[in-house]
């Protein structure tokens, strides 16, 4: 298969992931339904990868530790977001992360125009003193998951330089899926453990991390990363698809063009910076 379609699949595996994540909400929560989903992924990353904690030096479990929480701040912020935004526009703000990333490691006076682009369309989306404006708590989350999107990322190239392969991702996952233990047994108590919840959790950890990980580490071996990273920047229009088709989540006009204005900002920012793969 073309590395283009590699990432294109990792894409939408990662949107219908979350989607099916939203199904659970009404039953278990967004707390619920993050601790379902990051569960599901590390139980299968440790199936696969079979890390072990105790052959590595206390630094590096430090920085591990570090990469885990910012991956469970992530998906919780996420997943909150999730529930009280629309799916493409919870993807869309929570892209200011890799945005800004990309944007603060480079000296590119034309930086400064996906800085703009990208403001501009966050503060349509946000539509302040307009009839219908979104939710600010769902915008806070969302800001709140790009921010541990972009630890996520920082992160992810010290793990990556001091646990080889995929184990850095599996021990930090293991250590992400205590970030929403506690709130999500506060919030959903021993519905978790219904087999129809469970397996619902499973699929959306499986579509959400296992697939899409696979997917992005073949195309990253067959491509440039900053290709990669380019491509990776539809995935705001991807969601807003996903959303629209399999949660019934229409935009309107201007919603639609505030995607388009940080799909743009995305693909100019990162079209010179070597991003890691979201998982």
């Amino acid at each position: 298969m073309p590395p283009p379609l590699l990432v294109l699949g990792a894409i939408v595996s990662t949107q219908v992931g979350a989607a099916a994540g939203t199904t659970l909400f009404e039953e278990v929560g967004p707390a619920g339904a993050c601790l379902l989903r990051i569960a599901a992924a590390a139980l299968v990353m440790a199936a696969i990868v079979r890390p072990r904690f105790g052959r590595h030096a206390s630094e590096t479990l430090r920085v591990v530790a570090a990469f885990g929480v910012a991956l469970g701040v992530m998906n919780l912020s996420f997943y909150e977001a999730l529930d009280r935004l629309p799916l493409g526009i919870a993807v869309t703000v929570e892209f200011v992360g890799p945005l800004g990333v990309a944007i603060v490691g480079s000296r590119r006076p034309l930086d400064l125009l996906w800085v703009v682009l990208a403001g501009g369309g966050i503060v349509l989306l946000a539509n302040p003193g307009g009839a219908e404006t979104i939710d600010g708590v769902g915008l806070a989350f969302a800001l709140a998951a790009g921010g541990g999107w972009a630890a996520y990322i920082v992160l992810a190239g010290r793990v990556g330089g001091r646990v080889p392969g995929a184990e850095g991702v599996a021990l930090a996952m293991a250590v992400g899926t205590l970030v929403p233990l506690v709130p999500g047994v506060a919030e959903a108590g021993g519905t978790l453990l219904r087999p129809e919840v469970l397996a619902v959790g499973a699929a959306a950890g499986i579509l959400s991390s296992a697939i899409p990980y696979t997917l992005e580490t073949e195309a990253l071996r067959r491509m440039p990363r900053h290709v990669f990273s380019v491509l990776l920047s539809i995935e705001p229009a991807v969601a807003a698809l996903v959303g629209f088709v399999a949660l019934g989540q229409p935009l309107v006009a201007r919603e639609v063009v505030a995607i388009v204005l940080v799909v743009a900002a995305s693909a100019g920012a990162l079209s010179h910076f070597d991003a890691p793969p979201e998982t």
